[in-house]
Formats: C-alpha cells, structure tokens, sequence
C-alpha cells in the first residue's frame, strides 16, 4: 500500500513541477514581450519627439538662413553667413534621426560592440547579486527603523 501510494505522490510531484516550470516559462515570454513592448513605445516616442523637434529647428533654420543672408547682402559682408554652416549640420543631423537611417547605423554599432567589445559593457562591481540586494534592503531598512525611533 506504501508503495502504490509513494508513486502516486511521486507522479502528482512530478505532473506538479512541469505545470510549474510551463507556468514560469509562460511568465517569462509574457514579461519579454511586455518590455519589448515598452522599448518599441519608448522608441515610437523618441522618433515623434525628433520629428516634432525637426519641424521647430526646421523653420528657425529657414528664418535665420533668410536673415543671415539678407543681412550679409545688405551689409556686404559675407561672414555674416558663418553660422548657416554649423546650423545646416546641426539640421542634417536632426533630419537623419528623425526620417533617415540614423537609427539603423546605431543599432549596427550596438550590434558589433556587444559582439567584439562586450568588455565595455560590464557593470561596476559587476552583476548585481540576490546577496548585494539583500545587504542594501536590510542597510536601508534598519536606517528607516533608527529614522523612526
């Protein structure tokens, strides 16, 4: 009778650890998919605000590039026309961010230093612990109860 029953308990432990380990993959891809989510709004976010930064530079450059020039004309004098240079950089650099493949070549070095230069990516002090955040909560939690007293 022992044995029928250790067997029994054996096969529901069993059935109970893989709904468990199914239970904890589901959890993880829904918890990748939801920061991914996240990322591409953030990202969806970012581009909007670089369009919308582009449309502002966009008509200060057109107004200031008008006026530079009228004044140089007016003045003669053609260094007056000096800071329509760094201003269309500036303007090329915000129109590749905000509709051109600024995005695409960043990814690409991204992409490459996390292949050949992940050295660069370590933390200081490196990966954060269960142990280092214990020690933290508990150092935190004892200053909040010296605090109160």
């Amino acid at each position: 009778m022992g044995i029928l029953m250790s067997k029994s308990m054996d096969a529901n432990l069993q059935k109970q650890q893989e709904f468990m380990l199914h239970n904890s993959r589901l959890q993880m891809e829904r918890q990748i998919l939801m920061q991914n989510q996240m990322r591409e709004r953030q990202m969806a976010m970012q581009i909007a605000w670089s369009r919308e930064f582009l449309k502002y530079f966009g008509s200060f450059f057109a107004v200031a590039t008008l006026g530079l020039t009228a004044g140089a004309i007016k003045s003669r004098k053609v260094g007056m026309m000096a800071p329509i240079v760094p201003l269309s950089i500036i303007l090329a650099y915000q129109m590749d961010n905000a509709y051109g493949t600024l995005i695409y070549r960043m990814r690409g070095e991204a992409e490459n230093i996390m292949a050949s230069e992940h050295d660069r990516l370590d933390l200081p002090l490196g990966m954060p612990t269960f142990e280092s955040i214990e020690k933290a909560r508990r150092a935190k939690s004892a200053l909040i109860s010296l605090l109160e007293k």
